[in-house]
């Protein structure tokens, strides 16, 4: 019975709930503001998608608004496609600035205009691009047709290797649309701006994404004739790679050959490298009827790649981008082709969210890499069902649970502080046995500024059931001060959640503008209450609260 419960409700998208126990005793979170881990560097404040023609479409804007908003320092946007030849329109997987072409005698013509309104979006909202090189323009391809491709949810994936995957035909014209896309990035935007940029060349050529006999030397060199030709239009940019689906051979002989080897394009030793890049994603799954999250193999890549770097003194201190960190691959795969994705809609996408870009803090110190940022590849999806569990961070311009993780950390500053728990497991306990059965894994992240200490705190497991969870209590000391102002946000089935809105609503396939405007609120990040004040005893404060399963939690304190 319990099977075939739980198989109904996968099919309508929902986490299996089942009763929790009685009166458990309260699990308890030790908070210590005078204990310094290091800086809350915003690793979190970094996106990524597929579509950048979604960037311009209506709800592209909006969200990437409110994404710019919520974020204390500028938000960095990585898309694909951005050299791909096309009209513009977007499709899943899919997306086109048609910025080279030639004409009838094989000469370049350069055109601007998509991309610029692509960046013109970005740069109007203080967001920097994490540009991508890449893919590669019809008029350039080794194999240029079929170009354009159709695919769709539930095909086979290595359709969409069309003609925009192979190496240049031509490395000089390669080289210098580069050089034209910096002196012209630079001449619109100016040299400051794009100084504060980063570019890097294709995506994940270790995995599908590239089509050559030998891809390994034809991406290397892909790579040096681009960084030649981006610092010849600008000495002062940044650029990095490989960008690699995860952290083997491939990123190893690349690291070497930037540091080491012959440059392609110059004839000299080495190779620009100004920051280092992989990706690192999960394995869901559905277990009986239910999606069990793969946490443990998100963070065995996110260490591996951590440890790859670490591996060569040269790169110490290094900038290190997770150019794709998330729980598993593929963001257009919605939950009806593949239900291991059901997850995505409702609060365990937040709950893994939190419990994940905590924990990656936590890896890179332990290898002592200089981790900037982790790039949430999530985004919107344009012209699709509500809520069809797609990886975005919205669906038709209402906000899913998820975005209000990203508000909660916009909100934390300064520097993060110590953190111990009964309940908690660090990355290596969760890398080598997951957060399943009866470990639960519930742990706060917390930072302090000099007026402030915010804890976010959740309640985690893999398997996607909800229950009434249990009473948790923080102790939060090193506050110099008498009493506190308390705000509670909270993320829960009642509350920042658009997802269990709509589904009391019957699911409507169509909302109404009075149901679409009820939707938006329930989608904002909600207060679990009116402020209170909070007396301190010897510099520690005690807070209180029921956290369910797969909630998450921010407590402010301000003094």
């Amino acid at each position: 019975m319990k099977r075939h419960l739980a198989a109904l409700l996968l099919a309508a998208g929902a986490p299996l709930c089942v009763a929790g126990p009685a009166s458990p005793p309260p699990v308890k979170l030790a908070i210590d503001a005078a204990q310094v881990k290091g800086p809350m560097t915003p690793i979190w404040a970094w996106f990524g998608y597929d579509e950048p023609n979604y960037t311009t479409a209506p709800d592209g804007k909006k969200l990437l608004s409110e994404i710019a908003a919520l974020s204390p320092v500028p938000v960095h946007v990585r898309a694909h496609n951005l050299m791909t030849s096309g009209d513009g329109s977007y499709a899943l997987k899919w997306g086109s600035t048609n910025m080279y072409s030639e004409d009838k005698d094989g000469k370049p013509v350069y055109d601007w205009t998509i991309i610029d309104r692509i960046f013109d979006t970005y740069v109007e909202r203080g967001m920097k691009p994490l540009a991508e090189i890449g893919f590669m323009p019809e008029a350039l391809s080794q194999r240029p047709q079929p170009y354009r491709h159709h695919w769709k949810p539930g095909t086979p994936y290595q359709e969409i290797l069309t003609g925009w995957a192979t190496p240049p035909k031509d490395y000089g014209k390669w080289s210098e649309l580069i050089y034209q896309w910096v002196k012209h990035s630079v001449a619109r935007y100016g040299q400051k701006e794009v100084e504060s940029w980063y570019w890097e060349v294709w995506n994940e050529p270790d995995g599908l994404y590239l089509i050559a006999p030998d891809v390994k030397r034809e991406y290397f060199k892909m790579y040096d004739y681009a960084a030649d030709a981006v610092k010849r239009a600008l000495p002062t940019a940044r650029i990095g790679g490989p960008h690699t689906a995860g952290a083997g051979r491939f990123m190893d002989d690349f690291l070497r050959h930037c540091l080491h080897e012959t440059n392609y394009a110059t004839g000299k030793t080495g190779s620009p490298l100004d920051f280092v890049a992989f990706h690192a994603k999960g394995a869901p799954k559905v277990v009986d009827g239910v999606v069990r999250m793969g946490m443990g193999t998100h963070f065995r890549h996110l260490d591996d790649g951590f440890a790859l770097v670490a591996k060569y003194p040269e790169l110490k201190n290094i900038p290190v981008i997770v150019g794709e960190s998330d729980p598993e691959g593929c963001a257009a795969c919605g939950m009806q082709t593949n239900p291991e994705n059901a997850y995505r809609n409702g609060t365990l996408y937040a709950s893994y969210t939190a419990a994940s870009i905590a924990r990656e803090y936590d890896l890179a110190a332990h290898r002592g890499v200089n981790l900037i940022g982790a790039v949430n590849w999530s985004f919107e999806f344009e012209d699709q069902p509500w809520f069809a569990g797609f990886r975005d961070l919205a669906t038709n311009g209402v906000d899913k649970p998820v975005l209000n993780v990203f508000r909660m950390l916009g909100m934390m500053g300064g520097d993060r502080v110590a953190v111990t728990g009964d309940r908690a497991y660090d990355a290596a306990s969760i890398e080598a046995a997951g957060v399943r059965g009866a470990r639960t894994d519930i742990d706060a992240l917390a930072t302090k500024d000099a007026r402030h200490v915010a804890v976010m705190v959740w309640n985690y497991h893999d398997d996607d059931v909800i229950d009434a969870g249990s009473p948790v209590e923080l102790s939060i000391a090193g506050i110099p001060a008498k009493q506190v102002q308390v705000h509670h946000y909270r993320i829960d089935q009642d509350h920042s959640n658009s997802y269990t809105a709509w589904k009391r609503m019957g699911s409507p396939a169509h909302p109404t503008p009075a149901q679409v405007a009820a939707l938006q609120q329930a989608g904002a990040l909600a207060e679990l209450g009116a402020a209170t004040t909070v007396a301190t005893r010897d510099g520690t404060a005690t807070v209180r609260m029921q956290l369910p399963r797969q909630a998450v939690s921010l407590v402010t304190l301000t003094y």
